[in-house]
């Protein structure tokens, strides 16, 4: 997986992140699309992250992923 440094996140497009408008779940290569499905179970199960939200997140890094 790439560093991913908070200069290079910043410099990022809002639309490669699963949750655009507050940044979260960067998705710019197959590595970080593959991590947010899991971050995002993970946060759904701990209670941290809506269904709705990790739904959005999975169908953006499976589009990407294309599956």
């Amino acid at each position: 997986m790439t560093i991913l440094t908070t200069a290079k996140r910043k410099k990022l497009k809002k639309s490669v992140f699963g949750l655009p408008n507050s940044r979260e779940y960067p998705e710019q290569d197959r590595n970080h699309q593959i991590n947010a499905k899991s971050r995002a179970t993970q946060m759904v199960k701990e209670g941290k992250l809506s269904a709705s939200s990790a739904a959005k997140i999975k169908a953006k890094a499976n589009r990407l992923l294309k599956k």
